[in-house]
């Protein structure tokens, strides 16, 4: 397959930190899409650390600007969130208001996009009401929620110290996700 007729598959999402639970997930979800035969690229960590996004100035920083132009030209999306007070933490809410530069293109917001969710919780209902929270953005997005979405308990040993998803549960979520976006995304290009 050609560089150019494989999808991108971007994912976004995780905490400021480095190696959190969901940036090892979404390594886990990219690395299973390149299998499958996309390209992808991952903004997480620092990189979402953007300014608050205001509409009502067209500044944009470099990061943001990136950003932007990775969500035009991807084919599918992957989001993950840290469940913070029962929801998307801030930075990566922060994150998704700036598809509102996204607006008035030919492809408006995630508008036919296949976007796969997942949220990590320091339990099972903060993690349940982020991974529902996520589907509602999506769908307000004009996005296709996979059928698959994701939840990862963090207090559970999910990860090894070199990022290997060592629970068979979450493993198959993750696998399934980016199965999904990935043939989702090809089958529509």
């Amino acid at each position: 397959m050609r560089e150019k007729n494989r999808p991108l598959i971007l994912g976004v999402g995780g905490t400021l930190r480095n190696q959190s639970t969901g940036q090892k997930a979404l390594h886990h979800v990219l690395a299973r899409a390149e299998e499958r035969g996309a390209r992808t690229k991952l903004i997480s960590g620092q990189a979402l650390n953007l300014p608050l996004y205001s509409p009502e100035s067209a500044e944009r920083s470099a990061a943001a600007q990136e950003m932007i132009a990775l969500m035009r030209e991807c084919d599918g999306l992957v989001l993950c969130s840290p469940a913070f007070h029962g929801s998307v933490s801030g930075l990566v809410k922060n994150a998704l208001d700036y598809t509102e530069d996204m607006n008035r293109d030919a492809r408006v917001y995630f508008d036919g996009l296949p976007v796969g969710s997942i949220a990590c919780g320091a339990g099972w209902q903060a993690a349940g009401q982020t991974l529902s929270a996520l589907r509602a953005i999506v769908h307000a997005l004009r996005g296709w929620p996979t059928p698959m979405g994701g939840m990862i308990n963090s207090t559970q040993k999910v990860f090894d110290d070199a990022g290997v998803c060592v629970d068979a549960a979450v493993r198959f979520q993750l696998d399934t996700i980016a199965d999904q976006v990935t043939e989702f995304a090809i089958r529509k290009s």
